[in-house]
């Protein structure tokens, strides 16, 4: 279910209904309660003095305030416009939530991790149609990125930028390498993964600006098994040892820091620019342990 249409109908529905009552329904509704107030001041005025309402002030206000109230079904639409507004544009426009739901990004972020995704850091898209309107600036080697799944577009992924356009990606016996130069890597403590009950080899992987944390499970395997058929399949090799790729314009090479538990680009081929919906820079919450609170890398 696309959340965001949902919003935009929303948004349209309930701002229709606000439009309707500020220039029709409410300015009825004002001339209803001033001509109901303007009654009971006649009546006042016919039973005299000595049979008034004592407390004509307040029953003025409320014969006033029941006139002025909005319709159960205006209430229920016009009344949370703003507030789904205000949702839609900084959910469109500023800052996305969303939640971990696998072990591909481990170490750096773990099922149940709810991050934030920077909306406008390469350049502002349309909601829905997801088009660029504004420039921003470029993806680099190492931003984690959400985007939409090419094989469906319904589905998010979050991955880490490895390969941008025009670059050589190797990924040979479990050694990375860019454009013919390794990526260079310090062994840390080994790493136990839950998900798995068992421990993986950690390190710190260097690609330029940043580091961050992979894993790589000995027992497996380094060659790609069941890659599928993909747009700019061609643009790669597959080996006994992995795969070699060159990225191809407008796209980039994805990979999951967890690297023998993430489907990626080895998988099922490159991301248009087009998919991407933005960066990842933020877990602002995890039930299971508070301290995951913060920003990563």
């Amino acid at each position: 279910m696309n959340f965001a249409l949902i919003l935009f109908v929303l948004v349209i529905l309930t701002g229709i209904a606000w439009v309707a009552d500020k220039l029709v329904f409410q300015p009825q509704r004002r001339r209803a309660a001033d001509a109901a107030v303007a009654e009971f001041d006649r009546q006042q005025q016919r039973v005299g003095e000595r049979f008034a309402d004592e407390n004509a002030p307040q029953t003025r206000a409320r014969i006033r305030d029941d006139k002025l109230r909005q319709p159960w079904w205006l209430e229920y639409t016009a009344s949370f416009f703003p507030v789904i507004l205000v949702v839609f544009l900084v959910r469109s426009f500023v800052v996305e939530p969303f939640k971990i739901p696998s072990g591909s990004m481990v170490p750096t972020l773990l099922v149940g991790d709810f991050i934030l995704v920077n909306k406008f850091d390469y350049g502002l898209r349309l909601p829905i149609t997801n088009t660029k309107v504004t420039q921003g600036r470029p993806l680099e080697r190492g931003d984690v990125v959400v985007f939409r799944y090419p094989k469906d577009e319904s589905v998010d992924y979050i991955k880490r930028v490895i390969g941008l356009p025009g670059d050589v990606v190797a990924y040979q016996g479990k050694k990375l390498t860019i454009n013919g130069k390794p990526v260079p890597e310090t062994s840390l403590p080994d790493y136990f993964d839950e998900e798995r009950i068992g421990y993986a080899k950690q390190f710190e992987e260097d690609l330029g600006d940043r580091k961050n944390a992979i894993l790589n499970n000995p027992a497996v395997p380094p060659f790609v098994v069941g890659a599928d058929d993909y747009p700019f399949r061609d643009n790669c090799q597959y080996n006994s040892e992995g795969v070699i790729c060159k990225v191809p314009p407008g796209n980039y090479f994805m990979m999951g820091d967890n690297r023998d538990n993430s489907a990626d680009s080895r998988y099922w081929g490159f991301v248009p620019d087009n998919n991407i919906v933005g960066r990842a820079f933020f877990i602002w919450m995890n039930f299971s342990s508070l301290k995951r609170i913060g920003s990563f890398h």
